[in-house]
């Protein structure tokens, strides 16, 4: 069962992009695109279908004309990985599957234990020992099998794949699996179609195992190969500070993988990464770059995402438009470029970073207590977005 499923559609055609007016609602309006045969689709939860969403407080403040947001925190476990369980599960469940496995930081194993849940299958979920212990609840709530393990991500990942060949499990692990690749494109085809049919300038997107970048080059690289497009967009990776091989090797350093990962973004905090060649090819390609992140620069990204445009992200959610300001610094990015950024996990299972910086207002219980409250106060400040000078090198706004 495991090794199932796993080649992609390589003939790319016109007549494979989705008419304006056709009704499949979510990722499924490309499953043209994807390695999905005929038949009615049997996941039951919606995926996809994400927003594109502008903030004009955000595009003063870093100076980028056209600046977009992509919001994966809708997903059913309010995160982009959603999209590659369920294409895995859908496969699992035409194979006739009765259990799958991954190995992940966090993210991936919420999202397969949650679409495990909605579709039947037993869920067997390998985690390095530190994983946050949110994350780890929500995996057992959901009812997977859970199993942490001491030496860390890459063994966890090793044990998840060995699992999976000697039991015949469905194999949901990133990179590996090449559907979770192929579902994690669509993000980058409803960009297009969100944009009114229009490639932008540049993509940031968070780099941890590094299949979230390499999808979104694939669908770009497959909308020209359809001939509905001649460019491709500029892709920026953004990894931690404190866990950077891709970043590193890009600049032609080499990187202890003994180290660990020394980073509050477990969603990237990925010491060996499975597609590391595969996110250098597409950012050469495609004329990019890469930059780091501080965790005081996420934490403060956090902070902007959630007061200034409304979306609630984790560390590692928000180190897209984290690096956004390091990729301007570079030269990578200018502020008449259309960009578009990933936001590609929500802070709601990281409560923990969750920091604000104002207190509740407390009273007795009058209506004058309010009226106090509420009357003009000397030094009063409103809220405000953090400038490029606060976020420098993770000094938090003041």
């Amino acid at each position: 069962m495991a090794d199932q499923a796993q080649t992609v559609r390589t003939a790319i055609t016109p007549d494979l992009i989705p008419p304006v007016a056709d009704t499949h609602e979510g990722m499924w309006r490309y499953r043209d695109l994807l390695s999905l045969g005929e038949g009615p689709i049997r996941y039951p939860l919606h995926v996809g279908g994400t927003p594109l969403v502008q903030s004009e407080r955000l595009r003063k403040a870093v100076e980028v004309r056209e600046l977009w947001l992509k919001d994966e925190t809708r997903g059913p476990s309010g995160t982009n990985k959603d999209r590659a369980t369920a294409l895995v599960l859908e496969h699992a469940l035409r194979d006739g599957a009765s259990a799958i496995t991954c190995a992940s930081t966090g993210n991936v194993a919420s999202s397969l234990a949650l679409g495990a849940a909605a579709t039947g299958l037993r869920a067997v979920i390998f985690v390095p020992a530190a994983v946050y212990p949110s994350k780890l609840n929500l995996m057992l709530y959901m009812g997977a099998t859970v199993i942490r393990v001491d030496a860390g991500y890459t063994r966890a990942f090793e044990l998840s794949r060995q699992a999976a060949r000697t039991f015949g499990w469905a194999d949901r692990n990133t990179g590996v699996n090449p559907l979770t690749t192929e579902a994690k494109k669509t993000v980058g085809l409803e960009i297009w179609e969100q944009l009114g049919r229009r490639v932008p300038d540049v993509l940031v997107a968070p780099v941890g195992d590094g299949p979230t970048l390499d999808a979104l080059a694939r669908a770009f690289q497959e909308l020209r190969g359809c001939g509905v497009t001649e460019r491709l967009p500029r892709l920026i990776g953004v990894q931690a500070e404190g866990c950077q091989p891709i970043k590193l090797a890009w600049e032609g350093k080499t990187t202890n993988v003994n180290a660990g990962a020394d980073t509050i973004a477990d969603g990237i905090a990925v010491p060996e990464p499975v597609s590391a060649s595969e996110v250098l090819a597409d950012v050469a390609r495609h004329g990019g770059g890469l930059v780091a992140v501080t965790d005081a620069e996420m934490l403060s990204a956090m902070r902007d995402l959630a007061q200034n445009a409304g979306l609630l992200a984790e560390p590692a959610g928000a180190a897209a438009y984290a690096g956004l300001q390091e990729a301007i610094n570079a030269g990578l990015i200018s502020g008449d470029d259309e960009v578009v950024v990933l936001v590609t996990g929500t802070s709601l299972k990281t409560p923990q970073f969750l920091q604000p910086k104002i207190r509740a207002l407390d009273i007795h219980g009058s209506f004058e207590e309010v009226e106090a409250l509420s009357a003009p106060r000397p030094g009063l400040v409103s809220r405000s977005v953090s400038t490029p000078r606060d976020r420098s090198r993770g000094r938090p706004p003041s």
